[in-house]
């Protein structure tokens, strides 16, 4: 009897982790570190300098030394010293020794006390000090980063524009203001070429479908040329899918500038209605529940994502008893729109490769009817444009996790 082999065990999931590094808090800027620099210079001269002061002090008191004159007879009375009310002069003379030598003990201690003082009021001040120099020299470098911010904003018409002295900052500037007026004739040329593309394009395309289904529409022509003509219409169709493909991949490498309130959940729907008729002809069942997630975009792109998500979940599925889950929600402050599917086992090294354009699991050109392999180089293309990102992830069993994920 034979015996029913294993159904093949789903490839591991990914270990990598998508997130961005956190950066800690207190990270070690330029300016911390000029900061920590010169008051750690401070501090120590401080220090050596208070050295030097106590030792010249220390010499100029001559601790130790004997006095300068010795009493011979009398009697001496101190509040400070403790004489013995009867002694003999040698005794007078060593106990007065000893008790001007701890005042001036107690006076050196007195002054380093009040040194340590002073030079830690006069740290704190060389500190603050010198964080406001650093922050005044590095102001520069700040104007130069938030301007590199909105640049990459695609706001390419921001400058610099740095004044001041002729210095290292302000020829970064320049070098920066110039290489940002070369990137905006480049854009400008890239938009101005992709216009004229999508005219010089559509056009001709549009003309040809028109005249086939001309043709097509006489019910006099023979059957091979009516074959034929369906077989150039499908053809001419294709052509049409794959001009606009990547005329959006074009339009959709750049950050949306315009955006409006879109809900992921209607557009999610939308998707899903302009596909129902393709999932019932294969037999595969679209379900999931779709909470309402807000975000800030562009409908039409948004949109796109969704509907090449779900047409490549229902296309690259299973013959029977398929299904396609979408599902929507809020969470951690971002909108999430998660597409899962039956289907074929996806291995976690070929997961890149579903995203690059033209590319299809183990092919390495579109050869078939299912699409001019753009769908997910778009849908990538769209989210990162909306600041967000697109996630798959192979199912246990078979099939992909499709998650995007936008900033609400």
């Amino acid at each position: 009897m034979a015996t029913t082999p294993a159904p093949p065990q789903a490839p591991p999931k990914p270990t990598w982790d998508p997130r961005e590094p956190v950066r800690p808090w207190l990270r070690p800027t330029i300016r911390i570190r000029l900061t920590l620099l010169y008051g750690g210079m401070f501090l120590i001269a401080g220090i050596l300098l208070l050295s030097i002061i106590y030792l010249l002090a220390a010499q100029a008191l001559h601790i130790g030394s004997e006095l300068p004159f010795k009493i011979v007879n009398g009697s001496v009375t101190s509040e400070v010293c403790n004489f013995p009310q009867r002694a003999v002069p040698d005794e007078f003379n060593r106990v007065m020794n000893a008790c001007v030598n701890e005042q001036r003990q107690h006076a050196l201690d007195d002054l380093l006390r009040r040194s340590l003082f002073a030079l830690l009021g006069l740290s704190v001040i060389a500190f603050a000090f010198g964080y406001a120099m650093a922050g005044r020299v590095l102001s520069p470098l700040g104007r130069i980063t938030r301007t590199a911010r909105n640049v990459a904003g695609t706001d390419l018409s921001r400058r610099i524009e740095l004044d001041g002295p002729d210095d290292e900052l302000k020829e970064l500037a320049d070098t920066f203001d110039d290489m940002l007026d070369r990137l905006e004739r480049a854009f400008t040329a890239q938009q101005r070429f992709v216009a004229n593309a999508s005219h010089e394009l559509r056009t001709p395309l549009a003309i040809n479908r028109t005249l086939l289904e001309v043709h097509l529409s006489d019910p006099g022509a023979p059957v091979e040329l009516q074959q034929l003509g369906k077989t150039l219409l499908a053809t001419n169709e294709r052509s049409e899918q794959l001009v606009e493909g990547l005329l959006l991949l074009a339009r959709s490498a750049n950050e949306i500038v315009e955006r409006k309130a879109v809900d992921l959940a209607e557009v999610a729907s939308r998707a899903i209605d302009q596909t129902r008729t393709e999932a019932e002809a294969k037999g595969v069942e679209i379900r999931g529940e779709r909470a309402p997630a807000v975000v800030q975009g562009n409908g039409v792109l948004l949109e796109r994502i969704a509907l090449n998500l779900v047409q490549n979940a229902v296309r690259y599925n299973i013959p029977e008893e398929g299904w396609v889950e979408v599902t929507t929600e809020t969470r951690h402050g971002q909108a999430v729109l998660l597409v899962s599917n039956t289907g074929p086992v996806v291995p976690a090294y070929e997961i890149d490769n579903l995203f690059e354009p033209f590319r299809r699991l183990r092919q390495e050109r579109t050869g078939s009817d299912k699409g001019v392999g753009l769908g997910l180089s778009i849908a990538r293309s769209v989210a990162r444009a909306h600041g967000g990102r697109i996630i798959a992830e192979p199912r246990e069993g078979g099939g992909l996790m499709m998650r995007v994920t936008l900033p609400v």
